[in-house]
């Protein structure tokens, strides 16, 4: 938010931004009792996901980086996972899935060119 870098010009982190944006939107219409469970899980794993893109920005080597950008897929596919028990619970039947499901697969596919190049 201070520090201006150029990583953050690129597409990957203005979509992650939105597809963390979307998961706290997302979990805010979830009941009271997924407060501390599902909620939770969903927006610390958001949030995991773009600041290991952060972070693994920052690293000079290239096997670190590598690393950090894994993390951050591996927190999105558990997200994905969280989207399919809540889709279970019916939790997705008053939410437009349309902007989540986009970010979703959006982030997916950056984030697996970024660790393939």
């Amino acid at each position: 938010m201070f520090l201006t870098l150029n990583h953050q010009k690129m597409n990957l982190f203005s979509e992650a931004k939105k597809f963390a944006a979307e998961c706290y939107k997302f979990t805010n219409q979830l009941p009271p009792e997924e407060k501390y469970a599902m909620a939770s899980q969903i927006r610390r794993a958001s949030l995991s996901v773009y600041l290991n893109l952060s972070e693994g920005c920052s690293r000079k080597s290239e096997a670190e980086r590598k690393r950090y950008f894994e993390i951050a897929r591996g927190s999105l596919i558990e997200i994905d996972a969280a989207f399919d028990i809540a889709n279970a619970l019916g939790y997705f039947n008053n939410f437009s899935t349309t902007v989540l499901n986009k970010t979703t697969i959006d982030c997916f596919k950056m984030i697996t060119g970024l660790i393939k190049s």
